[in-house]
């Protein structure tokens, strides 16, 4: 899940689960609460939930069935508010319905079981009046310091003392039952908070952090230099997708690593061929040109062939120079290609014609055939191309057979979108271990063959490079002590297309 998404969902987890569970947590403790107010006050279900905005009606209700008994027993037994052991018992039960009991008789306080002294108490209480004793019966609220709801029964006995009994409930306490109620609605609430952002704390932390805590254990590894610590699997989301972006760094830089070793010890390769191939034509120039200074070549006729030696050394020395200027422009793109469209047989004509004398020369037999039955046309670099052709050719004339007559067979074939020219040879032929690698930079055959032959190893490779920048293809097959078979493919040239910008 993308962390977007998580953030979103977060947020609307962070609002309305917290509300939904204190809900549901409210509803049950109400109904606890409420059934412990039922059962302790005997108030119904509606009289609490007015109790909750009106507190007045609520102490009214509760004292309301002793009320009723006082009024029974004043009806029966008035005597009895004048014994101390039914007023404890009352003062008890009220004490239970967070109430207290004051008795008057003819405006003096005998029973008093609040805490407030009779002189301050007899301020808040009503007059006697056996008139408004039915009004007493709902109760009369006292403002104040002392805060109560007063009920008093107002009676004669038989001796004309006049009383006034009063339940007097503060209302500056609160039921025990809504005083839990509160707190554990605070608690619940606390702890649903708590429970709420714990989980989506974790939840982010594993999206996050976990993640992140991965991420800096792989940039540590790689700052240690240790490019095979692979990226642990991560979620599919933003952070997940850093992560495998830096796995996928973390791929490329090793390959370069390795491509770095590889191409340093290719370099190492290079320079000791290259010091092996520039020495070997050097010592022998060194050698030819002591026996100049010494006199040993003293004929004309030796003399001339001494030069001759040397300036075939050179142009040896000069042939390796360029391959390897060649190379290094070409590996690095720095060679302008100029395409030119060309006609399939002139150009192969112009080059077998141009290298038939070299090799005749040498005694060396070219056979060409070109199986075209209609002009074909290709965009080609001349320059770059012709050096294509002459690099195989020297390669089938550097590793001839010894003692057999050199041959070197080209042939021409349409073959659809592609012109496929066909190089053989007769000599010595190249390992089937060897021939798939043969394009490889700075890859050589059997050693004691090129201490032999020399060469840097550039030759086909700066050939493969040549052809695959002319959108061709090249490949070799070969046959130890037969010879071997160069095939390439040339990409011919549309009749639409302009060789300016090819």
């Amino acid at each position: 899940m993308k962390l977007k998404n998580k953030l979103y969902i977060s947020f609307c987890i962070m609002v309305i689960l917290p509300v939904l569970l204190s809900g549901l947590a409210l509803g049950g403790l109400y109904c606890v609460q409420k059934e412990s107010i039922e059962r302790t006050y005997n108030v119904d279900d509606g009289e609490i939930l007015v109790g909750v905005y009106s507190p007045i009606i609520l102490f009214g209700k509760i004292t309301d069935s002793i009320y009723k008994d006082m009024k029974t027993e004043v009806d029966t037994s008035p005597e009895q508010f004048t014994n101390k052991e039914y007023l404890d018992e009352l003062s008890e039960e009220l004490s239970s319905k967070m109430s207290c009991l004051v008795v008057r008789r003819n405006g003096i306080i005998i029973y008093n079981s609040t805490e407030a002294p009779d002189s301050e108490i007899v301020k808040i209480l009503p007059d006697y009046s056996a008139d408004e004793e039915n009004v007493s019966d709902v109760g009369t609220y006292k403002g104040g310091e002392y805060q109560s709801l007063i009920k008093q029964l107002n009676f004669e006995d038989s001796e004309d003392n006049f009383y006034s009994v009063s339940i007097v409930t503060s209302l500056k306490q609160i039921l025990p039952q809504i005083k839990t109620f509160i707190m554990q609605v605070i608690f619940v609430i606390i702890m649903v908070l708590i429970i709420t952002s714990l989980g989506l704390t974790l939840w982010i932390y594993s999206s996050i952090v976990k993640p992140l805590n991965k991420l800096k254990l792989a940039t540590d590894n790689i700052k240690e230099g240790n490019m095979d610590f692979e990226m642990p699997k991560v979620s599919n989301n933003e952070i997940g997708d850093v992560c495998r972006d830096f796995e996928e760094m973390r791929v490329v830089l090793k390959q370069s690593a390795e491509d770095k070793i590889k191409s340093d010890a290719e370099e190492k390769e290079l320079i000791r061929n290259i010091s092996h191939d520039l020495k070997t034509p050097l010592t022998a120039i060194k050698g030819y040109v002591e026996g100049l200074r010494d006199g040993i070549a003293n004929t004309p006729e030796k003399q001339a062939k001494y030069i001759q030696t040397i300036a075939n050394k050179v142009n040896d020395m000069d042939k390796l120079i360029d391959e390897l200027t060649i190379y290094s422009r070409l590996d690095t793109n720095r060679v302008p290609y100029t395409f030119v469209r060309c006609n399939v047989s002139d150009y192969f004509g112009d080059c077998c014609e141009e290298i038939g004398t070299e090799l005749e020369a040498s005694q060396i037999e070219l056979e060409y055939n070109d199986h075209l039955t209609e002009p074909a046309y290709m965009n080609v670099d001349p320059e770059q191309l012709k050096r294509v052709v002459n690099n195989i050719i020297s390669n089938s004339v550097k590793y001839m057979a010894e003692g057999r007559q050199g041959k070197i067979k080209i042939d021409l074939y349409d073959e659809g979108d592609y012109i496929h020219a066909i190089f053989s040879d007769n000599g010595i032929g190249i390992a089937a271990k060897d021939v798939e690698r043969i394009f490889e930079r700075f890859y050589r055959t059997d050693e004691s063959r090129n201490s032999k032959h020399g060469g840097s190893g550039i030759g086909l490779a700066i050939v493969k490079k040549i052809v695959e920048d002319h959108k061709g293809k090249i490949w070799a097959e070969s046959v130890e002590g037969e010879g071997t078979t160069m095939h390439l493919n040339l990409l011919k040239a549309k009749d639409e297309e302009n060789p300016e910008n090819a």
